[in-house]
């Protein structure tokens, strides 16, 4: 039997996408038939409001300080409240992917179904996988029963998003792409959705930084970053996300700004030793595509190294160590010596 046989496994998700599709919300919460929702929301209070009074009675509980990475011990005192609640029978999460991951992590507890309503392009909301962070130490799980049954997907919900969020939500989208592309076990389809989803995230970002107001751009980078979530669940990740889980877990980092500050310098170490990427996000970059990504995160007026997120230099042998006593499949091998230097690059 071949052992180039690639597998690709769908999880049923029901999408809508489009401008003022966050006021389908109740209809969906509705069609599940449930009647005692949670309600988890991060820093868009606003809009947290407006969905909280949108679903009236079916409302049980509002949580608003979902945390990133999430750390079990708020997904601990969530689960208290709800406990005192007596239950809720389904979890909408608005907001980023601080916000999606704790509505996971509160269905993988009780078993109930989600609603996302992404506000950036982080792309867990269409994942089967769930990362969750105890004593400084993320540990990541995959089972299709993590992944929302429903995404809704509202470009006008991205309208106020700050534009360094945006350019690194982007970016963190992008890096899902990147890393399906050289997945040498990728599949067919996952290559389609990585390869469209790059070719929209490169031309849609700049549109959206130069025009913030451009409904039409938002929307298409919201379609890019929908693709690219289905590629990192769909593809296995590799020296990128892993960099980003060990230093996200090991200090507490913003994980957005993470992704955006190593995306280059992952991509000029593993290239050379993914030609099929390499040649595919040249044709979509129209040249070098790591002086692409690198011109893009320049862009970034904020932290671009670690040491402007407080990575102590003298810690990053140990990230070294760790990641490559456990390295995820990646294009190039690893070894202490080079992670090291990547690092210290990236520092």
């Amino acid at each position: 039997m071949s052992d180039r046989i690639r597998v690709q496994t769908g999880v049923a998700t029901r999408v809508l996408l489009g401008p003022g599709a966050r006021h389908r919300v109740p209809d969906e919460v509705e069609r599940l038939g449930a009647k005692a929702v949670l309600l988890v929301a991060g820093m868009r209070q606003d809009a947290a409001g407006e969905l909280a009074d949108a679903l009236g009675r079916r409302l049980a509980l509002r949580f608003a300080r979902p945390t990133v990475h999430t750390p079990v011990t708020v997904t601990d005192e969530v689960m208290g409240l709800v406990a005192d609640r007596g239950g809720v029978d389904a979890v909408v999460a608005l907001g980023g992917g601080s916000a999606v991951g704790l509505a996971k992590a509160v269905a993988a507890r009780t078993g109930i179904p989600q609603v996302a309503v992404p506000t950036t392009y982080a792309g867990s909301e269409v994942t089967p996988v769930l990362g969750e962070t105890s004593g400084g130490v993320k540990t990541t799980r995959r089972d299709p029963a993590l992944q929302p049954g429903t995404v809704v997907y509202d470009p006008e919900l991205t309208l106020s998003m700050p534009p360094g969020l945006t350019l690194t939500s982007a970016l963190n989208a992008l890096a899902h792409a990147v890393e399906g592309l050289w997945d040498a076990e990728a599949s067919p389809g996952a290559l389609a959705y990585a390869t469209e989803a790059a070719t929209t995230i490169l031309a849609a970002l700049p549109a959206v930084l130069d025009r913030p107001d451009d409904v039409g751009a938002r929307e298409e980078l919201q379609g890019a970053a929908w693709l690219a979530g289905v590629v990192l669940a769909q593809s296995r990740m590799g020296l990128h996300h892993q960099l980003a889980h060990v230093l996200g877990g090991a200090f507490d980092l913003p994980h957005a700004p993470l992704h955006a500050m190593l995306l280059a310098h992952v991509m000029e170490y593993d290239l050379p030793a993914a030609p099929r990427a390499q040649a595919r996000l040249a044709r979509i970059a129209d040249g070098d595509p790591v002086a692409a990504v690198r011109a893009l995160a320049a862009r970034f007026d904020g932290p671009r190294a670690l040491r402007d997120l407080g990575v102590p230099e003298d810690g990053l042998r140990a990230i070294a160590e760790r990641v490559v006593a456990h390295p995820y499949p990646n294009p190039r091998a690893l070894d202490v010596a080079s992670v090291h230097a990547l690092l210290r690059t990236a520092w």
